[in-house]
């Protein structure tokens, strides 16, 4: 039996909101057990939106939550950096709508969470445990879970673009791969696009400080993190937006060319089908095999060495 976990103190940190622009203040602080992951608007009287499906609102280049008019939004990296490090109940203050998108990564998430120190509950922590296959297809995209006794991520993508026709990854997620080589990789958008999201009010925080920037031949960022940064990314945001069942998931989820509006389709297919699901207590420490025919098959990925940058120091 694992215990539930929360932080030991509050944690607070400034940014800008990726699509608004706009200054915000996080603070991360503890919550009691059962409680889950909680946003608080301090700025529209403490409403709070708790971080599950049935506040999911739009999916607009980022996942939104929403309760009456009051919205959180741009969530997934937080949610994925959270989850990933075992943190199942906390309190997330914003006083504006966006979390803020800090370097484009989860890694500034990471470094708040660990200043802040995590504490263990007295209660039990369960998992959803995938016991039969379910996918959601859309278009030519599909995301699906496989049963499985941890979490397995395998992600494809492809683009009409020279560095993106064909990235795949695949990775059985825990906190030390998921710190190395996942949370350091940045959202990436197109420089074709930028006017076009600008004009529709989004995009407005975006720069090169804080996304991957893709021109038609290349990035304009001076380096990238990974090889396949981009690919790894969109390995953060299903975490981020698997989090939404409100209780950590062992499956073998295989995505192709999926987004967060698959991502959160597959989150409703699962709470939608308890005949392909059980609660455990634990976590099987290795992966059982799967059958031949569930198998997906991945071409070995080269990685190159983490480069840490974008961190904000902590304000307690």
């Amino acid at each position: 039996m694992e215990s539930q976990k929360t932080l030991k103190r509050k944690m607070s940190c400034v940014g800008i909101g990726l699509h608004s622009g706009r200054k915000v203040k996080l603070t991360l602080k503890p919550a009691p057990a059962d409680s889950g992951i909680v946003f608080r608007r301090t700025d529209q009287k403490g409403i709070e939106i708790p971080a599950t499906a049935d506040h999911l609102s739009c999916i607009n280049h980022a996942t939104c939550l929403a309760r009456g008019e009051t919205r959180i939004e741009t969530v997934e990296h937080l949610l994925a950096a959270l989850t990933t490090l075992g943190v199942d109940n906390v309190i997330v203050e914003l006083d504006a709508a966006e979390v803020p998108i800090m370097d484009g990564s989860a890694a500034p998430f990471i470094y708040l969470i660990h200043e802040a120190g995590i504490k263990t509950l007295a209660s039990r922590r369960s998992y959803i445990r995938i016991t039969r296959p379910l996918s959601v297809v859309s278009d030519g995209r599909q995301v699906a879970a496989y049963p499985s006794d941890t979490l397995r991520i395998s992600y494809t993508i492809n683009f009409n673009h020279p560095m993106l026709r064909h990235q795949e990854r695949s990775l059985e997620i825990h906190e030390t791969n998921f710190v190395e080589e996942v949370a350091p990789a940045r959202t990436f958008g197109f420089q074709k696009d930028v006017e076009l999201l600008r004009q529709n009010g989004l995009g407005l925080g975006g720069s090169l400080d804080n996304a991957l920037v893709l021109s038609e031949t290349g990035v304009l960022n001076n380096h990238l993190r990974f090889s396949d940064e981009f690919v790894r990314h969109k390995i953060l945001d299903v975490l981020g937006d698997l989090s939404l069942l409100n209780r950590p998931l062992l499956a073998h989820v295989v995505a192709f060319r999926a987004g967060h509006q698959l991502h959160t389709d597959l989150v409703q297919e699962i709470l939608t089908s308890p005949d392909h699901w059980e609660l455990v207590d634990y976590a099987e420490p290795s992966v059982s095999p799967h059958p031949a025919t569930l198998r997906p098959s991945f071409a070995k990925a080269s990685a190159a060495s983490a480069t840490r940058g974008g961190l904000t120091e902590p304000v307690s």
